[in-house]
């Protein structure tokens, strides 16, 4: 297990603030969060680039706080994968190897072993300013395992890739994890990255842990509006619960929304899109709440159409193309919006 215990620390302007987290061997953690949310600066404390002001970083149920990084048994891979160009790609994977005096016949085999699993043998001899965008991350997660560590950190690993190339690396990162059953932390801003990827996310912001959880936690009962807003909950509305299992919502031109949570006073709610049936005529459904509103956007996402209402509040839904045609829904039609009480998410946050 890795711990963060109190782990707080100041750094050319930018605050870390008393961070909490536990990751359990094995694992493929991802830290999750926008630009400047302190992300990688907290992957480098883990590794031991920097030492925290204040807290204890322990690794296996050993203090790491004041440990360099090469006794932490860590590889680390950054998002432009740093590597060598005076060097190719054979002695950029080996570099590491060397510098902890291994025998040249064992480096030969650990080379060799990691490259053909990870299916870049044919590189070996390549010039790395020669290699595309995908073959860098490879050879850079190479010199990263040919050490063979026991966490191994991530820092945005499939950014500067196209989203074809993207999708493989995603894919050889998920086999890797499998294959070595080695640890992984790996923060990025991507949320269908951390959807796919992680066993736990962490959502960072401004320094802090906002929420920890499995996928489903997250991104269907976020903790807070910073959280909902983040993982793509585009229906957040601020109300009232004077009376259980009732929220009052100001505007909203059916008043009331029913929820199956025992949350009492003022509370913000969160209903996923997808979560939403459409229809253009009420409907006989065990689902609780039903508001009529006008359409007033029609938006093609691709695989789905976003379909906003206004119902006294702008409420969005997803529709596919097919049902939404087959449904004949217009711009300035009225409508109906159906969704159960179960789907509504509470917080105070």
């Amino acid at each position: 297990m890795i711990t963060l215990d109190n782990v707080f620390t100041r750094w050319d302007g930018f605050t870390i603030e008393d961070i909490n987290l536990k990751i359990n061997e094995g694992e493929y953690f991802v830290i999750l969060g926008p630009t400047g949310a302190g992300k990688t600066l907290l992957l480098e404390l883990i590794a031991g680039f920097w030492e925290p002001d204040k807290g204890v970083i322990e690794m296996f149920g050993k203090d790491v706080t004041q440990i360099p990084p090469e006794e932490r048994e860590v590889g680390f891979v950054y998002q432009d994968y740093m590597l060598f160009p005076h060097l190719n790609v054979k002695e950029n994977i080996a570099f590491g190897l060397r510098l902890k005096n291994v025998h040249p016949d064992k480096i030969t085999d650990r080379v060799n072993t990691i490259v053909k699993t990870l299916g870049i043998y044919d590189l070996l001899d390549r010039d790395v300013s020669t290699l595309s965008g995908g073959e860098a991350q490879r050879v850079a997660l190479a010199r990263a395992l040919v050490l063979k560590p026991r966490v191994l950190l991530l820092d945005e690993p499939l950014s500067a890739l196209d989203p074809n190339v993207q999708d493989k690396v995603r894919g050889e990162i998920k086999k890797i994890h499998k294959r070595f059953g080695i640890t992984i932390i790996h923060i990025t801003h991507n949320r269908e990255e951390a959807m796919i990827l992680g066993d736990r996310i962490a959502v960072m912001g401004k320094g802090k842990i906002y929420q920890v959880g499995v996928p489903a936690e997250i991104f269907r009962r976020p903790a807070s509006h910073f959280v909902a807003e983040f993982v793509g909950v585009q229906n957040i509305l601020t109300g009232n619960i004077k009376k259980k299992g009732r929220i009052e919502i100001k505007g909203l031109t059916d008043g009331v929304i029913f929820t199956s949570s025992s949350m009492t006073g003022k509370a913000k709610l969160a209903i996923r899109p997808e979560d939403i049936i459409i229809s253009p005529k009420k409907i006989t459904t065990s689902a609780r709440n039903v508001l009529r509103g006008k359409v007033i956007s029609m938006v093609d996402k691709g695989t789905v159409m976003s379909v906003e209402v206004d119902a006294g509040q702008p409420i969005t839904a997803y529709i596919t193309r097919e049902s939404l045609e087959n449904l004949n829904i217009t711009l300035g039609q009225h409508i109906y919006l159906v969704f159960k009480a179960q789907n509504v998410h509470l917080f105070q946050q």
